[in-house]
């Protein structure tokens, strides 16, 4: 069985952010479980399945996941490492005011239609920023109140997120591909090798993958690796290191990419997230 710790990293009137981690030590499907209600769940390391029903999800820092209230579901875990997350409750009036109509089935109740969203880089930023300065206390709650809105707003936002698109069959072939990257985040795959791994032709792969993610596969490990940069950039000083670790090919890369997604240096955001209050 697999072990679950929780931790509040802050609770005010309208929210409560929680730091979960999971050893993810059961591969097969969990017990079925039921969220008391309804979250916003942002994975920032590891990956998981989530099912309800017959209906399947990945679950990786690419991904805002929604555990809607007293929706039965399970959890399956394909890789080793376990998985951590940012769990964010919102008080119902408040997700009411920022969900977008179109997102759920309806007000009552708030039911998501679809079990995630695709996130952008900048939201997978927010997520790391507000861990990491609630972990070291340079944060005031009113400030990481405005982060936490604003993550919402980002991740929920038509510009900004994705559902996930096209048949059963073709999303879950993306979701191998999805499974196969974040099992080795720094190996340098090429389209031949991910084919032989899948079963299927490099061509017919990245027009698949890019119709279901809408983005094409080489992006989406980028948005990969550069996530768990995000979460070890708190506790890691030496960036050469950690961008060999991410299959990057040299420093200058590592930090050309980070700045190009998140409009700073790996230096700079770690600063960031370390300033006193």
């Amino acid at each position: 069985m697999s072990t679950i710790t929780s931790q509040v990293l802050l609770s005010t009137e309208t929210l409560t952010l929680r730091d979960v981690h999971c050893s993810g030590t059961c591969r097969h499907r969990s017990a079925e479980e039921c969220a008391a209600s309804t979250q916003l769940v942002f994975p920032y390391r590891g990956l998981y399945l989530r099912h309800v029903s017959s209906d399947q999800t990945v679950a990786d820092a690419n991904h805002v996941l929604f555990f809607n209230r007293q929706q039965g579901y399970q959890v399956s875990h394909p890789l080793d490492g376990g998985d951590a997350c940012l769990s964010m409750n919102l008080s119902p009036a408040l997700l009411v005011e920022l969900t977008p109509r179109e997102l759920i089935h309806s007000e009552e109740g708030l039911t998501f239609r679809s079990q995630s969203l695709r996130i952008d880089a900048r939201a997978q930023a927010l997520v790391a920023l507000l861990r990491h300065s609630l972990e070291n206390g340079s944060i005031e709650p009113l400030e990481a109140e405005a982060l936490a809105l604003t993550l919402v707003c980002r991740s929920l936002g038509p510009r900004t997120s994705r559902a996930p698109a096209s048949t059963h069959a073709r999303r879950r072939l993306a979701d191998r591909v999805k499974m196969l990257l974040s099992s080795d985040l720094s190996r340098r795959w090429t389209l031949a090798e991910i084919g032989e791994e899948i079963g299927s032709s490099p061509v017919y792969l990245t027009q698949v993958f890019k119709q279901v993610e809408g983005m094409p596969l080489y992006r989406y490990q980028l948005q990969l690796r550069l996530a768990r940069a995000l979460d070890r950039l708190g506790k890691t000083d030496d960036l050469s290191a950690l961008a060999a670790e991410l299959g990057f090919s040299s420093h200058s890369h590592f930090a050309n990419a980070f700045r190009q997604a998140y409009g700073r240096s790996p230096t700079e955001f770690r600063q960031s997230s370390r300033r006193p209050a």
